[in-house]
């Protein structure tokens, strides 16, 4: 076979990752590279980025897209009719999107993964993005010879949402990292301190600081422990970049004095995530909604208890390696921090179950699961 994957949102592993499906994408190529040396793989670049040269293998070839200065003021003919003409020639026997979007204009055989479905289900948490919401991703959907979905929740999403077949759509699990360690380095608290003004003991958030992860549900859950041995031994630090809307978050912060006790670190490399996961104490993740939850695996891979939603895909992805809180319920979530925090057994107890949840996601099963999938595709085709 020969199967093309749009690589546009992988990124520099030296700079980290700042988008889920850049992490995805990178690792699922990374993995596909290693376990398929029957079929050759086209990966499809719009710049020329350090990543292209590690994907460069016998089994693969490195395309760049050409006319990348049309990206900037003809966006819409870039991504979906110069990228289509240009993925045409190359004449796949199928062609993967792995960031939910296939260019409008390609018709042949393709396959697309959808990551969440969380702007249809609530609209309000995002910027309007009407074409791509009522253009770009139901077309995607239609034409696509098989849909990825990343969790049984964005499968019943897509469903939900897309009214797409139940048979068109495959779950494939997102992998873990193997490679993340526990990384308490001798150096690493000083790092942490001297980088982030973070101390000994924390709690850590990671992702983007936007109304769909309730960082202020977290926030003011906190707030609550004040006169606790909780609220004045630990620091709780959100770790990610500035997404939308997070001004009134910083300006609360501000009016509850909280500015010592919340530390934002802002945008985290790759590297530094895995070092502040590795050194809390606590990983707390109460979003509104998930189309999977990565950053849950990441915790328990490096042995740190977790705290996340008891909705959507987290109770999938965590198992019973998580205390499971109503993300809508601030007192829930105090309440899950005090327990684990302050019940050593229990703490104990929850990582251990964390160690053996995480047991069940690979990069490798994630890439022969897909591999099955393009062979289907390409089955059926002929």
């Amino acid at each position: 076979m020969r199967i093309g994957i749009d690589c546009r949102t992988i990124l520099d592993p030296e700079s980290g990752e700042s988008a889920g499906v850049g992490h995805y994408t990178y690792h699922l190529v990374d993995k596909l590279l290693d376990i398929d040396r029957d079929n050759k793989y086209v990966l499809f670049f719009d710049r020329r980025v350090g990543d292209a040269g590690f994907f460069k293998r016998e089994n693969s070839e490195i395309k760049f897209f050409p006319f990348i200065e049309y990206k900037s003021f003809l966006p819409v003919a870039y991504s979906h009719f110069l990228v289509a003409a240009y993925v045409a020639r190359e004449k796949l026997d199928v062609f993967h999107a792995p960031a939910c979007t296939i260019p409008l204009a390609y018709t042949k055989s393709s396959v697309v993964t959808i990551h969440d479905m969380a702007i249809y289900y609530k609209p309000e948490w995002f910027p309007k993005q009407i074409f791509s919401t009522r253009v770009i991703v139901p077309q995607s959907v239609r034409k696509a010879r098989k849909i990825i979905a990343v969790s049984d929740c964005t499968k019943q999403d897509i469903a939900k949402f897309m009214k797409a077949p139940e048979e068109k759509v495959v779950v494939v699990y997102n992998g873990v990292d193997s490679e993340i360690k526990n990384k308490k380095l001798v150096d690493s608290r000083k790092m942490l301190k001297d980088k982030f003004g973070v101390e000994e003991k924390f709690i850590v958030f990671v992702g983007t600081i936007q109304p769909r992860k309730n960082v202020m549900g977290l926030i003011n859950a906190f707030d609550k422990l004040r006169g606790t041995e909780i609220f004045d031994n630990y620091q709780l630090v959100i770790a990610g970049k500035k997404g939308w809307n997070y001004e009134d978050i910083f300006k609360s912060i501000r009016e509850m004095g909280l500015t010592k006790k919340v530390i934002f670190t802002g945008y985290v490399t790759s590297d530094d995530k895995k070092l502040l996961l590795a050194n809390s104490s606590l990983f707390v993740f109460p979003s509104f909604y998930e189309g999977f939850g990565l950053s849950i695996l990441e915790a328990q891979r490096v042995g740190v208890p977790v705290i996340t939603s008891n909705v959507s895909s987290m109770p999938e992805v965590a198992g019973d390696g998580a205390v499971l809180v109503d993300p809508y319920d601030v007192d829930s979530i105090g309440r899950a921090i005090k327990k684990v925090l302050s019940e050593s057994e229990f703490k104990s107890g929850l990582i251990k179950k964390g160690f053996e949840n995480v047991k069940k996601f690979s990069w490798e099963k994630c890439a022969r699961g897909t591999l099955e999938i393009y062979r289907g595709v390409v089955d059926n085709n002929q």
